[in-house]
């Protein structure tokens, strides 16, 4: 298993949310095909068929809880990573 699947894992599992890196939800975002701009603190994520946009911005080097959750609602909308 690569670590971007242990990190969908962790992401869909929601049972770490508050200790999740942020490099490592950033990573798998582009990964499952977001295209990522950044404006200042804020790295803003796209994807061609996903109407939301993701803005995350980091809290030291772990991504916020609620960022976390956001992302997990998105994958499971529209069945990303499978």
């Amino acid at each position: 298993m690569s670590k971007s699947d242990k990190v969908l894992e962790q992401v869909l599992s929601g049972r770490s949310d508050a200790n999740l890196r942020f490099e490592d939800l950033r990573n798998l975002l582009l990964r499952l095909g977001f295209e990522m701009r950044t404006s200042g603190s804020h790295h803003v994520f796209r994807m061609t068929g996903v109407e939301e946009k993701i803005n995350l911005q980091k809290d030291g080097n772990k991504a916020k809880p609620y960022q976390v959750k956001q992302v997990r609602a998105v994958i499971l909308k529209y069945r990303l990573g499978d």
